[in-house]
């Protein structure tokens, strides 16, 4: 099952729309609790950085029985550091962001700590791309629904 979402950078609103649809899909599923737990911490925390620090992106989801992907690519100012935005506490957010309680330099970590995979590049003054992968584990999928994920 494949899902597509546009983020506008900038509009704090509909932060977060894109991770709870996937959140929604992922229960009616019947995936395991706390793996939709750890995916919708990781799309939230993805999709408010698209929001926060860039002009726009898109977020590309793949549910297979195994496991989901998930893509978000943006076109922003880019990340100048990559290990340095890995660090817990390291923001680079306006400090208009800052206010609304945003930026606290904890999203990338977030994300790493709630995928099994991450792959992070990015091009300074162009935009960066996310890759996330999460597997669902033989014990993690109620059977029945295991195979039944809808085609495209």
């Amino acid at each position: 099952m494949k899902m597509h979402y546009d983020i506008e950078g900038g509009n704090f609103s509909a932060a977060g729309r894109a991770s709870s649809e996937i959140k929604k899909t992922l229960k009616q599923f019947n995936i395991a609790p706390a793996l939709v737990r750890r995916i919708a911490i990781a799309l939230y925390e993805a999709e408010v950085n698209v929001v926060a620090h860039a002009w726009k992106g898109t977020m590309n989801v793949d549910l297979t029985p195994e496991g989901i992907n998930v893509v978000v690519e943006d076109e922003g100012p880019g990340i100048e550091d990559i290990g340095k935005a890995m660090e817990e506490g390291f923001s680079t957010a306006s400090d208009r962001v800052r206010q609304m309680g945003f930026g606290a330099g904890m999203g990338l970590p977030n994300i790493r700590k709630n995928c099994d995979e991450m792959y992070l590049s990015s091009t300074p003054g162009v935009g960066t791309r996310l890759e996330i992968k999460v597997y669902f584990g033989a014990s993690s999928v109620c059977e029945s629904c295991h195979r039944n994920f809808p085609a495209e």
